[in-house]
């Protein structure tokens, strides 16, 4: 069974940065898709970007090119969100999630989550 833990979230003001983890377990994840989502209050889930395990491969939300970036640690089964430039509309809770076989930016197609983390911006 796949575990998902995620860590690094806190307040922050506007402009800062932040690093989010996730330490996976319980599989080899060579053949997963490995994700971040977040949710802000009152809203759904939205995707914000993917990882291919096995080669690093990404995928971003449109809107947050350039400001986030997704990366693996193979050695630590951890992947991580680096989060710069933030700005008050990326309050949310953000949640780890992995997927067997393959990208996806749809909350339905991946079957395993973190508990989330929350992050706060303040303007």
């Amino acid at each position: 069974q796949v575990q998902l833990v995620e860590s690094g979230g806190g307040l922050v003001q506007a402009g800062g940065s932040l690093r989010l983890s996730c330490a996976a377990s319980g599989r080899t994840f060579s053949s997963y898709a490995m994700g971040w989502f977040r949710q802000a209050p009152g809203k759904e889930r939205e995707f914000v970007a993917a990882i291919n395990w096995s080669d690093g491969s990404t995928y971003y939300a449109d809107s947050l090119k350039g400001r986030f970036t997704i990366s693996r640690d193979k050695s630590k089964n951890t992947v991580y969100l680096q989060m710069n430039s933030l700005k008050p509309e990326d309050t949310a809770v953000y949640y780890c999630a992995a997927r067997l076989y393959g990208f996806s930016n749809r909350v339905a197609n991946f079957g395993s989550w973190g508990q989330g983390t929350r992050v706060t911006v303040s303007s």
